[in-house]
């Protein structure tokens, strides 16, 4: 029996072969980003700083050589050596452990809290971009009027007013950030909503909804990925002060800032308690800092050679 195509059925093997095509693109401009980054050193060093954070904070079971909270008050003050190499804090809990553990609470509000400011801010931004007129105005008068509070003030705010925890602190850290990647999506909008493609796509009926998640974010990628990069970085110092103020993670959950606070009192005695906390704080935003400025230059189409 004879095998029927019908025109349809042949534009859609075309459109099939066509998309087939483009995936090698992509793959290859991914690529031609990560060789681009392998000569910044610096970039390369922020990122293997972050990725030893990230298997800290994925696998502190295996890693970590005591859980968070053991108990030991024979030990308490022990300072570094050998079998305590960060020493012990003063419950003689092993602050190595504790600064492995703790990784997974500061990632995770670092990246969930700039995750739904990037989801938020960047539909805020599109959509004011893409229609533009009074719903602009309104929009953006509402950012303006959110990044007039200062963003550390507002999360004491949030927390004082809606209690300490994770889910507060992540809500508290990204309400502050929703403004600038509203500002960063909406400029980006506004320099391509009246290119060709996004003509094309209006003429064959598609809706505003499938223009803005197909056409315009996706194409507003390069800066919110740096902007997020550095926005990590800040998430995690900003929840680390909350920590240190008493408005953060609670005890006995780990957490940088929380250890600061904690050891403080200590710090003439027994320095290492807030010493290494405080270190690995700032390795972790340094890190972060790097390799924004690292995508930031990769991603540039200006600086390609």
């Amino acid at each position: 029996m004879a095998k029927i195509t019908t025109p349809a059925m042949e534009r859609l093997r075309q459109a099939e072969k066509k998309r087939g095509a483009e995936k090698p693109g992509r793959s290859s401009a991914a690529r031609e980003v990560l060789h681009r980054m392998t000569y910044n050193k610096l970039a390369m060093a922020g990122l293997a700083i972050f990725l030893l954070l990230v298997l800290c904070a994925l696998f502190p079971q295996v890693i970590a050589p005591e859980g968070y909270d053991d108990q030991n008050y024979a030990r308490a003050f022990t300072a570094p050596c050998l079998q305590f190499p960060l020493g012990t804090d003063s419950f003689g809990r092993d602050i190595l452990s504790r600064v492995i553990w703790g990784a997974r609470t500061s990632l995770c509000i670092g990246v969930l809290s700039v995750s739904f400011s990037v989801l938020v801010g960047g539909l805020i931004g599109a959509v004011a971009a893409y229609y533009g007129g009074k719903l602009d105005n309104v929009l953006m008068r509402l950012m303006d009027v959110l990044m007039a509070v200062p963003g550390f003030l507002l999360c004491i705010a949030i927390t004082a007013a809606f209690g300490s925890g994770f889910i507060v602190i992540v809500w508290a850290i990204a309400v502050g950030s929703v403004p600038s990647y509203a500002r960063i999506v909406r400029a980006a909008v506004l320099t391509i909503k009246d290119s060709e493609f996004v003509e094309a796509a209006r003429s064959i009926g598609a809706s505003d909804v499938r223009i803005t998640m197909k056409h315009l974010l996706p194409n507003c990628l390069s800066p919110i990925i740096v902007q997020a990069t550095m926005g990590v970085a800040g998430a995690i110092l900003s929840a680390a002060g909350l920590s240190f103020m008493g408005l953060g993670v609670q005890p006995p959950t780990p957490e940088w800032g929380y250890m600061l606070n904690a050891g403080k009192q200590y710090i003439r005695d027994a320095w290492w308690i807030v010493t290494f906390p405080g270190i690995t704080i700032m390795a972790a935003i340094f890190s972060l800092n790097l390799l924004g400025d690292g995508l930031r230059d990769a991603l540039d189409p200006k600086l390609k050679k």
